[in-house]
């Protein structure tokens, strides 16, 4: 669903783990699944089969496993190095401008559900947290650092949102919690800290999703 992958994705074919023979007749020289895949043991008698647990390791880390198994280490080794020194620059420059110890939180409505996010959980936190060393508040740290993410009631939100807001917004979902005088009233809202992104272009951490990011926070926080 992300609108970063329509046009690469625009001739892909849809199957899913159970889709044995539509994929026999697709001839894939390799398949990639995660941990969780059903018919493994089918799948790997129609070409080599790998499996990834996400969040085993961390987002590059996964990122440069995958192109050792496309034999393209060099070029993800490559693509990784620029993509930090890029993103812990910005870093700089952002903390430069809204000052060392400004906190940022990270919420998406889902459903009829807030949550908000930890430093590993996409949405744009792995940028945020680990590579621009922004800090999230204490609030946020001690709930959703460790499991990812943590469901908030409305109620609750503002203990939990620092000087900036980044919200992913699912259209999807239900946005009228945007329209209470709870959520219009936190400080990071009233005072223009509040950055709308679309979460479905904002769900993933991949190569494609992280450069969207991180152009995304550069506008936001730098106007570039």
């Amino acid at each position: 669903m992300s609108p970063l992958f329509q046009e690469k994705l625009k001739d892909a074919e849809v199957v899913t783990d159970e889709d044995i023979e539509k994929i026999m007749a697709l001839k894939p020289d390799l398949i990639i699944g995660l941990s969780n895949t059903k018919n493994v043991h089918k799948l790997s008698k129609i070409a080599p089969t790998v499996t990834f647990t996400y969040g085993k390791v961390d987002y590059l880390t996964q990122f440069l496993e995958i192109g050792k198994l496309l034999n393209k280490e060099k070029e993800a080794k490559a693509w990784i190095d620029d993509f930090k020194q890029r993103a812990q620059q910005a870093g700089e420059e952002i903390r430069a401008k809204i000052g060392e110890n400004a906190t940022v939180t990270v919420v998406e409505n889902f459903d009829k559900q807030l949550y908000v996010f930890g430093n590993n959980w996409a949405r744009g936190t792995e940028i945020l947290y680990q590579e621009m060393k922004l800090k999230m508040p204490k609030a946020v740290e001690e709930q959703a650092l460790k499991p990812g993410y943590y469901a908030v009631s409305l109620e609750a939100l503002p203990q939990f949102v620092g000087d900036y807001l980044i919200l992913s917004k699912n259209g999807d979902g239900d946005t009228s919690f945007m329209e209470t005088n709870t959520f219009k009233n936190i400080p990071a809202v009233k005072n223009g800290h509040m950055f709308v992104a679309d979460a479905k272009a904002f769900y993933f951490n991949d190569p494609i999703t992280l450069d969207y990011q991180l152009d995304f926070f550069k506008k936001h926080f730098l106007g570039q």
